[in-house]
Formats: C-alpha cells, sequence, structure tokens
C-alpha cells in the first residue's frame, strides 16, 4: 500500500481520508491539532496524529487540508522532515498558488493545487487539478490519488478559482436547491422524509441523464415539457422569480470574493 498522510483532519481532510480509504490501495494518516476531533476517524480504521512531522517521515505523497493562513506554520512544523523528492506535496487550500506553494517548500519539491470536495467521502467528487512541470507518469500518480473518489479534471492554474466556486461551493448551491425542492414538496403534502427522497432521487436523475446520454440540459427539459403543460408552466415562473439569474449572480458573487482572498 501507498502512503499518504493528509494534514488536516477537518470536513475536507475527514471526507478525502474516508474516501482514499475505501479504495484499499493508500495507507492513510490524517493529522489534526486536538486527537479527540481525529477519534471518529481513528475508530474507522485511519492511522490519527497530532505531530504533522513525525506523520509525514515515511509518507510518498502530503496533503494540506488546512486553511491558507495556516500552511507557512505547516510547512515550517515540517521543514525537518520533507525531503525533495521523497515526498509529493499536494494542496487544497483556497487562493494559494503554485509559485506561492513553492515559496513555502523552498527548491526540488513538485507541488499540485487541488480542489475536491466534499462528495469524495462516498466516491462522487469532482476534483480539479493544476499543476507546473509535472511529467505524464506524476501526473498518472496524482490523479490516482483522486480518481477513486470522484471525477478528475486538469485545467489551467487560473481556472483554479473559478472550480472552487463551481465544484466546491457548488455543493452547497446544490444542498440548498435540494432543500427549496423538498419544502415544496412538504406543502403539496408530502412528509418531509418522502419530500427528500422523491427530491434527492430526481437531482441524481438528472444529473445521470447528462453524464450518461451527454447531451445538453435544454434537451432534456424539452423531453420533459408539453404544451401548456405543468411542467413549462413551473419553470416560467421559476424565471420570472429569477432563478437562473439568482443561480448566476451567487456564483459570480463567491468568485468575486475568492479573487478577493489573500
Amino acid at each position: 500500500m501507498k502512503k499518504i498522510t493528509i494534514i488536516g483532519g477537518g470536513n475536507l481532510g475527514a471526507a478525502l481520508a474516508l474516501g482514499l480509504q475505501k479504495t484499499q490501495a493508500w495507507e492513510v494518516t490524517v493529522t489534526g491539532r486536538k486527537a479527540s476531533r481525529l477519534q471518529s476517524l481513528a475508530d474507522k480504521g485511519l492511522t490519527i496524529s497530532t505531530d504533522n512531522s513525525a506523520a509525514v517521515a515515511e509518507a510518498e505523497w502530503v496533503m494540506l487540508c488546512v486553511q491558507p493562513g495556516q500552511i507557512a506554520g505547516v510547512m515550517e512544523e515540517m521543514k525537518g522532515t520533507l525531503v525533495p523528492g521523497k515526498q509529493q506535496l499536494i494542496s487544497t487550500a483556497t487562493g494559494l498558488s503554485l509559485s506561492a506553494l513553492a515559496g513555502f517548500s523552498g527548491p526540488g519539491f513538485t507541488w499540485v493545487r487541488a480542489m475536491p470536495n466534499t462528495a469524495s467521502a462516498i466516491g462522487e467528487s469532482m476534483t480539479c487539478l493544476s499543476g507546473a512541470g509535472l511529467q505524464e507518469s506524476q501526473w498518472e500518480a496524482v490523479e490516482s490519488i483522486f480518481k477513486p473518489i470522484g471525477n478528475v479534471l486538469r485545467i489551467d492554474e487560473p481556472l483554479m478559482q473559478a472550480a472552487t466556486v463551481l465544484g466546491a461551493s457548488g455543493i452547497a448551491f446544490f444542498m440548498r436547491y435540494l432543500r427549496a425542492m423538498t419544502q415544496g414538496g412538504i406543502q403539496m403534502g408530502f412528509h418531509p422524509g418522502e419530500a427528500q427522497a422523491i427530491a434527492v432521487q430526481t437531482a441524481v436523475g438528472a444529473a445521470r441523464l447528462l453524464q450518461l446520454q451527454e447531451s445538453h440540459p435544454e434537451a432534456e427539459i424539452d423531453r420533459v415539457t408539453t404544451p401548456r403543460g405543468c411542467t413549462i408552466t413551473g419553470l416560467n415562473e421559476m424565471e420570472h422569480q429569477g432563478l437562473s439569474s439568482a443561480v448566476i449572480k451567487g456564483l459570480m458573487a463567491s468568485y468575486e470574493k475568492i479573487s478577493d482572498m489573500k
């Protein structure tokens, strides 16, 4: 088994660790400031540690799942243990460029920026990757970390901020839509559990239609709508109330916010 250490056992780090564990190809260690907060991961068979330096000593891959402002301190903590060429470094920290990351580690280290989402815990993440100077064999190794927990897409580094909004924040946006669908179902007469079950499976089906048939959303909408029908009536009312505009404005507001973050 290959060894990977995930620095930071928060929501994202934990989701990634659990997703990787399911592949049975990785020996995963997760670190955090307090062991008590990592106990649930230990209970599921993962190795936990509060010592970042010791945890990366034997690792082949080190993934930093911490806030951008914590990167400098974490890298300083591991300075005496990390060895160029021995460990490959991956960062999920929002907003830190490859050049900034290289400044924290010094020369000789290969960095990759990765933006997965919390659906990695169930193998359904959308992970965007960017890096510089990697050989194809190195890219294959990086992708092998993330492919078992979902889909992977290599992108140019300038698009990483947008990928964070669309793919990571997007989880929350879809959850809010599903909550609204559930509330509407309750108002129409369903019990909450029934309404949520219908809304969730309908969302899964809609997404899978696009994936498997490689069609456009409007093509699938045309299959559902009929003249003077209830579907087109509902769609038009949602558009009158600003559905598409609100989604786009929300995405752009998030993008402007993340672009301003230092």
